[in-house]
């Protein structure tokens, strides 16, 4: 069941893949690497604190001018199927699928336009690679979607393809769905997954609503710094064993869905880069707010300069 540009690096320079500053590299007109962004809880869209921040930047340093991406394909946590299914109506809006927030966030709106041929096209890129993607015309964006894009494209014009996907696959089986969906990035698609690097709102909310700026614990930043350093010397294996491998892991993680579309992007940009982290931060203590880019041109999201090790 479904539950429910102009690149302008104004004095940044890119870094390729192996650490070394170059101001002249630059990604193919018409390629996007994908990118993993943590949106947290619902209350990132009221309380942006550094993720917010850097998200808006993102999009304004990235996205916005002549060269911007044709779509975007949003893999959330929140969009959940037995097989993947791809939400192909003509407009989107969002949806608030959470209850015990703030009311302010039921008043927030974004409503992109859908992607329905991108949808068609999709589909049949996957059926080629075996994998079996079913076709709605129903919209709807999940909170995992609006709210980072509110941040990152608040204007709503960029339309906006959802993949629903099993979060029983294993990780590995979500990178080959990845890489099935890798020449969309050549193709002026952006894909995004959007989760959260760490998730646990039980552990967050165990003593009521806390304040956003509780300091971050010792286990969430145990947890962000070994999933850093495995992406950035390109251990897919131990990424893909995390639950038994990462520490606290499944303290960070009591389920899997929140980390999973990470694997899906990797997918999509391929094995033979390292993952970056290109920001770095967390909420409530808990939150990981941690984002990624993937592939070869991964460094072209690198707007803080952190490198592929983050």
């Amino acid at each position: 069941m479904l539950r429910a540009s102009g690149f302008n690096l104004r004095g940044a320079c890119l870094r390729s893949n192996h650490g070394m500053d170059t101001h002249t590299a630059q990604a193919p007109a018409t390629h996007w690497a994908p990118l993993f962004l943590s949106h947290g809880s619902p209350m990132t869209a009221l309380e942006p604190r550094e993720a917010g921040d850097f998200m808006h930047r993102l999009g304004q340093r990235c996205l916005t001018g002549p060269r911007r991406p044709r779509a975007v394909l949003a893999i959330s946590a929140h969009s959940l199927t037995r097989e993947p299914v791809l939400l192909a109506a003509a407009q989107h809006e969002a949806v608030y699928d959470f209850g015990g927030f703030d009311d302010a966030l039921y008043t927030l709106r974004y409503d992109a336009p859908g992607a329905p041929s991108l949808a068609r096209e999709v589909q049949t890129m996957l059926g080629a690679a075996g994998i079996a993607a079913h076709l709605l015309p129903e919209g709807g964006l999940d909170h995992g979607i609006w709210v980072p894009l509110r941040y990152l494209l608040p204007q709503a014009d960029i339309p906006v393809l959802p993949l629903a996907w099993n979060p029983r696959a294993t990780p590995a089986d979500l990178m080959q769905l990845g890489a099935a969906l890798s020449p969309l990035a050549d193709d002026g698609v952006l894909i995004i997954g959007s989760g959260s690097i760490t998730h646990n709102l039980q552990r967050v909310f165990a003593r009521g609503r806390v304040s956003a700026d509780q300091p971050t614990t010792a286990e969430s930043v145990a947890f962000r710094e070994w999933f850093a350093a495995r992406g950035a010397a390109r251990d897919w294996p131990a990424l893909a064993a995390y639950r038994s491998q990462a520490p606290y892991a499944a303290l960070m993680h009591p389920t899997d869905e929140h980390l999973l579309p990470w694997f899906i992007a990797a997918g999509a940009g391929g094995r033979t880069a390292a993952a970056w982290r290109i920001h770095a931060s967390q909420t409530h203590g808990d939150l990981g707010m941690d984002a990624y880019a993937f592939g070869p041109w991964a460094s072209m999201w690198d707007i803080d300069g952190l490198g592929a090790g983050g």
